[in-house]
């Protein structure tokens, strides 16, 4: 008979190789994307549905749920290993829903997905890729309807990525910028536009990087625990918090399109940096949510990164990088580029007041495909239309359209309203940051970017899976999520950019 440290032991080696095999399946699926050759793509296919189907086998053995059963009963277990062992039987509670079989099925269908989404996107036609999103829309169907659901199978699969998250608890947050938002924004069209005519110069695609490696370093990314590399819709991941990827892109014609996506993904491998070591392929080694990984991802792109206190440091600086396109540029001319709020095509390229219709547009299609209300065929004229009703602009085509998310092409159904979200913790951290570092404002114009970055170490990275997101929320700020400090945070900046 094991005692009680023996138990956890058997129980953390088990754990740590099933990560080791999904750690290493995220290598291939990191290299798919960034250096894989296309030809490559049906072995690769075949290598991620192996390494899947293993791990998910060895996570939901009848074994490894008779060893988690046996160390719930276990009295002598600390606070964190009682709360890994907890989030662990939930998580096998879940898995186990699913056959192996299943999982080899989705693995293989979404590196089938994703290559027809890449050539979809390169030949610019929706009709490529809608038979694979078709069989995947139909598998994510079948995953809702094993995992059960109350109310809505939209749920099932929301609480993959923000556990607790239902159709009940988003409506109202969208019925609410559908309320709020539509106004601010009017106001916003009825004053002078500001120019962001400096971003459409020619910016050597060599500099922009350069600059951006710059701006990662003083944020305090870990480039001998992480790097950065080109992918065609930027991405983070992670294979422990020592081996981070980053991905960005970037346009030579129009300097924003970069910058910003570098910054936000630079906010998400921040956070897998800050997770804990000692609990590698254990569940507080994980991040709390996908809410609060784009919390942070959004707090440093937005909150920071389109701030005048952020430009105030680094501006001389990109002036340096590109004196021919900026030196006759202001910073309160660059500061208001950057913060232009003009209805857009691309979410990853869109302003934090339009950004949320983006999203918004993405999670009514997604619940409509999920109840089976809306046709393949029909996904492009839907989103052109709720593109035209909500921001009035139509897609001039499949790839400013429907095509330009990765997220459907891996399957992830119900990932799209965490960066909403994300947004809402990330102005709430934000105030809370200001409040408990009195001279933050100041340390951010001389590029002193450490404390703040110290703070969300010590507020929510280290903690990993220990408190769901509305808990950490509550613990970091005194309250759970509150819609209101966003809606505040955005009023006040704008007011000062239009007037």
């Amino acid at each position: 008979m094991q005692n009680t440290d023996q138990l956890y032991s058997t129980y953390t080696i088990l754990l740590q190789k099933a990560a080791d095999i999904n750690y290493a399946s995220a290598v291939l699926g990191w290299d798919q994307e960034v250096y894989m050759p296309p030809k490559g793509a049906e072995y690769r296919g075949r290598q991620l549905a192996t390494l899947a189907s293993q791990a998910h086998e060895m996570v939901t053995s009848d074994s490894y749920g008779n060893l988690l059963k046996e160390l719930l009963k276990q009295q002598e277990l600390s606070d964190s290993e009682k709360r890994n062992v907890q989030l662990s039987f939930e998580d096998y509670t879940r898995n186990k829903k699913l056959s192996p079989e299943f999982v080899e099925e989705m693995s293989r269908l979404q590196s089938e997905c994703f290559n027809t989404w890449i050539e979809a996107r390169k030949k610019n036609d929706y009709t490529i890729f809608a038979p694979s999103l078709a069989k995947m829309i139909a598998l994510k169907r079948k995953q809702a309807e094993l995992y059960s659901y109350k109310a809505h199978p939209y749920d099932a699969l929301l609480d993959e990525y923000e556990k607790g998250a239902t159709v009940a608890m988003l409506d109202p947050i969208f019925a609410g910028i559908r309320e709020q938002l539509p106004p601010l924004l009017a106001t916003i069209k009825a004053a002078p536009q500001v120019s962001n005519e400096c971003f459409h110069h020619h910016f050597p695609k060599q500099q922009q990087w350069d600059f951006g490696i710059d701006v990662l370093r003083q944020m305090g990314f870990d480039f001998e625990a992480g790097r950065q590399d080109y992918s065609e819709h930027p991405f983070t991941t992670s294979f422990a918090p020592a081996d981070v990827r980053i991905t960005t892109r970037v346009d030579e014609n129009n300097y924003a399109s970069m910058l910003w996506s570098c910054i936000h993904e630079g906010g998400h491998g921040l956070y897998e940096q800050g997770l804990p070591g000692n609990q590698y392929g254990l569940p507080l080694g994980s991040a709390a949510s996908l809410g609060i990984h784009e919390s942070q991802s959004r707090l440093w792109e937005n909150c920071m990164g389109r701030s005048l206190a952020f430009w105030t440091y680094f501006y001389p600086r990109l002036q340096k990088y590109f004196p021919q396109q900026l030196n006759d540029i202001s910073l309160d001319t660059f500061y208001k580029a950057c913060n232009r709020v003009e209805p857009s095509l691309i979410r990853t390229e869109a302003d934090e007041v339009t950004y949320h219709f983006h999203v918004m547009i993405r999670y009514e299609i997604e619940k409509a495909l999920l109840e089976n209300t809306l046709d393949i065929k029909d996904i492009p004229a839907r989103w052109n239309e709720l593109y035209g009703q909500y921001l009035g602009v139509q897609p001039k085509d499949d790839k400013t359209g429907v095509l330009q998310d990765v997220h459907w092409s891996h399957g992830s159904f119900g990932y799209f309203p965490t960066y909403t979200l994300g947004s809402f913790y990330a102005a709430q951290f934000f105030h809370q940051a200001q409040k408990d570092i009195s001279d933050l404002h100041t340390q951010i114009t001389t590029g002193e970017l450490s404390s703040l970055l110290h703070w969300l170490r010590e507020q929510i990275h280290q903690h990993g899976r220990r408190y769901t997101s509305e808990e950490l929320c509550e613990r970091v700020t005194g309250q759970k999520l509150n819609p209101a400090y966003f809606m505040d945070y955005i009023r006040d900046k704008y007011s000062g950019i239009y007037k």
